[in-house]
This record gives C-alpha cells, structure tokens and sequence, in this order.
C-alpha cells in the first residue's frame, strides 16, 4: 500500500468497471485538507484515463427552510446527493466514502446502470447483514426485506445500534438491535445505490429526493430541529412502500468492510493487505488502469 485510504479502492474498482465521471461531496471546510490528502492525486490518475472529476460542497445553509438555531449535525445523505443535482446527467452511483464494497460490486452495478431502466427503477448493491457488523459496538444498516428468490427490496428500514452477537455453542454469527433478534442473513443496504437516466434527460431521482427534502423539512425538521437527517435508505424505503419506485437487489459475492470504530482500523488495513497478496489489486493500486 501507498498511503492509500479506503476511498481510493472505490475509485479504482469504479473506474475499472467503466464508471468515466467522479463526483466528491465534501465539506468547504475540509477541501484544502482533501484535496491535498486524496483529491489532487486522483484527478492526476484521472485526467490520463480521460475520467472527469467534480466537487460539490454539502453545507448546513443549503435548505428549503430557514436554518435551525444552533443547528450543527449534516443533514445527512439525501441532501449530500442533492448537493451534486447539477453536476450529474447521466445514469449514477452512489457510495459511501468510507466503505469498501470490492471489485464485483462495481461491476453489476455498472452493467446494470448502461442498460435501459424505467425511470422509477433503482438498484442496490446487496450485502448480508452478518458480514458488515463490527466486533467493537453497534452499526446502523438500511435492513431490507426482500421478494421470493432475492430479485427485489419490498421495503427498507433504516435500522441503529444493531451488534453483532456470538452463539456459545455453535460460534454462529447473530445480530440484535436494541434487544429485537434480527435475521444475520438479511440483506441490507450499505448505501450503494443506482439511479437511472433517460437520454438526454435529469434523473427522474433527483426530482424526487428535492421534493421529498422539502416535506422533510416541513415534516420532520420541525418536529426534531437539531437531529432531523434526510437519509437516503429511508426516503428508498417511504417510496417503496407508496409503490412510486422498484429497487433491483445486485447480489455480490465481495465483502464489504469499513472504519466505524477506530478500534476497526487494524482488521481493515489487514483485509486489505490480504487482498493485495491475493492479487486481486496491485501494490501499486492504479497501475493496472
């Protein structure tokens, strides 16, 4: 590894499985910082492989409403999506930084993105519940019900405090959230996402992610000013079961893992050190671009 973060195994497996255009929602706070950390060394690899770089900023003024006193907390991931409303044209992606989704991931993601969906279809990378818990304490995951032979989301919910249990006898990997036993096989959403586009036409989500952000903030926002988020997992899940969206389920056989608690820093930077032994990257990560 080259000082490499996280973020730059999205970035490399994105590109590699077609992905031409990146689009990084950040803090203005902190765009010196990452610029310097990651993003000016992107956009070098970048300009030789003809993909196309932006930023936007996420900002707490960027609301349809007056900014609530001593508001400080993001508004969370429906409105960072929102803040690249016009940027993006085309059919997109969406991850979180801090994750590590694999190879494959991005792979059907893509593929299913260049083909012709309905405008309301949406698709979500699959992982199983039991494979994205942390051994240090309690992660919040999008738990997803899903039809007969795992092809569609029914409904998600946006689920907290879910930790990762241990069966004494038989050492199976179970989960429980605040007490309430759940299935360790569900799937559940990590915050991988995709969004259709007809040609030479917006995606029909951004529409309905601005619209829904001012009920939001009509709604909720009033009602728990200083901790209100606008997340997509649960607008996802307010659609789905008005019937306005169908979400597509990519099943991948890659293993999601990531940063929640320092204490997972050692087991991350060990898995992926074992998957560059394994060759599925190289040392020197974008050399093979």
């Amino acid at each position: 590894m080259n000082n490499e973060i996280i973020m730059d195994f999205s970035i490399h497996d994105a590109i590699k499985a077609g992905f031409n255009k990146l689009v990084f929602v950040i803090r203005p706070d902190i765009e010196s910082d990452f610029k310097e950390r990651i993003g000016d060394r992107v956009e070098e690899i970048c300009e030789k492989l003809n993909v196309e770089v932006a930023y936007t900023f996420q900002t707490l003024q960027d609301i349809p409403g007056e900014l609530p006193a001593d508001r400080t907390k993001p508004w969370g991931t429906g409105q960072a999506v929102l803040s690249a409303k016009s940027l993006i044209h085309e059919p997109f992606a969406v991850i979180n930084a801090d994750d590590y989704y694999g190879k494959n991931a991005f792979k059907v993601m893509h593929d299913w993105l260049i083909l012709d969906h309905a405008e309301n279809a949406i698709a979500m990378a699959g992982f199983i519940l039991k494979n994205t818990l942390s051994d240090h304490g309690g992660v919040t995951r999008g738990v997803c019900k899903v039809a007969e032979g795992h092809t569609h989301v029914i409904d998600v919910v946006e689920t907290s405090n879910i930790v990762k249990t241990v069966n004494k006898d038989t050492e199976a990997i179970g989960a429980e959230a605040d007490g309430v036993v759940l299935d360790p096989e569900s799937y559940v959403s990590m915050n991988f996402w995709g969004f259709p586009a007809k040609e030479n036409a917006d995606p029909w989500y951004m529409g309905v992610l601005k619209a829904g952000f001012t009920e939001f903030f009509e709604t909720t926002v009033s009602a728990n000013p200083l901790k209100a988020e606008y997340l997509l997992p649960t607008h996802i899940g307010g659609l789905l079961r008005d019937g306005k969206v169908t979400v597509k389920v990519l099943e991948t056989n890659d293993k999601w893992f990531g940063v929640t608690y320092q204490e997972d820093k050692a087991a991350v930077v060990e898995s992926i050190r074992n998957l560059i032994e394994a060759g599925v990257y190289a040392e020197d990560l974008y050399s093979d671009l």
